[in-house]
């Protein structure tokens, strides 16, 4: 029974810059109808097996959380993470497009200004979050400026920033968003740190 579909590999349909794929669509990754009976968790384990293998990142995420992740998207549709670096830290801005989330570094916004490309791109597909309370979620990334660790790294920002209980971490969105002159970027570093998501990538830069 293959219930993954590789449609969009195999149809050439990659047109953007980059080489991601233009409106990539659930039904060309997942075969939705031979799914239709499973369990969430059994299309989770179906999910997480087939891209395990692949050098990519991807999630399934409750559909409570996405449900709070998208509300405060539609008030707020760009934010800013941080990513370790050797040198200190690298700063990606993040745009949601429809349920698309596009991260460049912002230093490519600064010289590119609207040309600057996407280098990840997080696609979310809700299409399963009624009938079985989930969202999957997998990327495209240009391998040329970004690993799967530092992608993963920045895919987790997302909850961090947009699903979380404090609101003061989602203030920083908020202020990135609506008051841009209050906003302080050591701010993003600091709560990054806090968290811990970009120890373990410090630790492999090292």
């Amino acid at each position: 029974m293959k219930y993954m579909d590789e449609k969009a590999e195999s149809s050439g349909t990659k047109t953007l810059k980059g080489g991601f794929t233009k409106h990539k669509t659930l039904d060309s990754v997942l075969n939705v109808e031979m799914v239709k009976d499973k369990t969430a968790e059994e299309i989770k384990q179906i999910w997480n097996q087939h891209f395990s293998s692949k050098d990519t990142i991807y999630a399934v995420i409750p559909a409570e959380k996405f449900d709070l992740i998208w509300k405060r998207a539609q008030k707020c549709p760009t934010f800013l993470c941080a990513l370790p670096r050797k040198e200190g830290y690298e700063f990606f801005v993040g745009q949601w497009s429809g349920a698309e989330l596009h991260f460049t570094s912002l230093i490519n916004i600064q010289t590119q200004g609207e040309a600057a490309a996407s280098q990840l791109i997080l696609y979310h597909y809700p299409e399963l979050q009624k009938e079985k309370g989930i969202v999957l979620m997998t990327a495209e990334m240009d391998s040329k400026f970004l690993n799967v660790s530092e992608a993963q790294c920045i895919a987790s920002q997302v909850q961090l920033f947009y699903a979380t209980d404090r609101s003061e971490t989602f203030g920083l969105v908020e202020t990135f968003n609506h008051r841009p002159n209050e906003f302080k970027y050591m701010s993003v570093i600091a709560e990054l740190e806090q968290s811990g998501l970009g120890r373990e990538l410090t630790v492999k830069l090292d």
